[in-house]
């Protein structure tokens, strides 16, 4: 019988998947990249996510945000997932982790 997983494992969980998805244009994940801006595991494992994209005029801007709603939605224990698509604050390259910004050579 598995246990389920506490909120804090399925935060990890999403982070992981969330590194699975990349912007074609740049060879770094959505998350190292900076544009995630919350993860939230709410009350029933619900799952919040904040996120943005390099620019409103993001050639992916129909497909990304519901390819990051259909993989954290396939994530264990997590029962569902809300989504929010925001512009502010805008993205910049300074909100890139430090791996991003070695991989990118910045």
């Amino acid at each position: 019988m598995s246990e389920t997983p506490t909120k804090e494992q399925i935060t990890d969980a999403v982070v992981q998947t969330l590194k699975s998805v990349y912007d074609p244009e740049i060879p770094v994940d959505i998350y190292e990249l900076g544009l995630i801006y919350e993860i939230d595991v709410r009350e029933a494992n619900q799952v919040y996510v904040k996120m943005t994209l390099t620019s409103p005029m993001c050639p992916v801007a129909e497909t990304l945000p519901p390819e990051v709603e259909e993989k954290v939605r396939g994530v264990p224990g997590v029962s569902g997932v809300e989504l929010e698509l925001v512009w502010e604050p805008p993205w910049n390259p300074d909100m890139m982790s430090e791996a991003a910004r070695l991989e990118l050579n910045f």
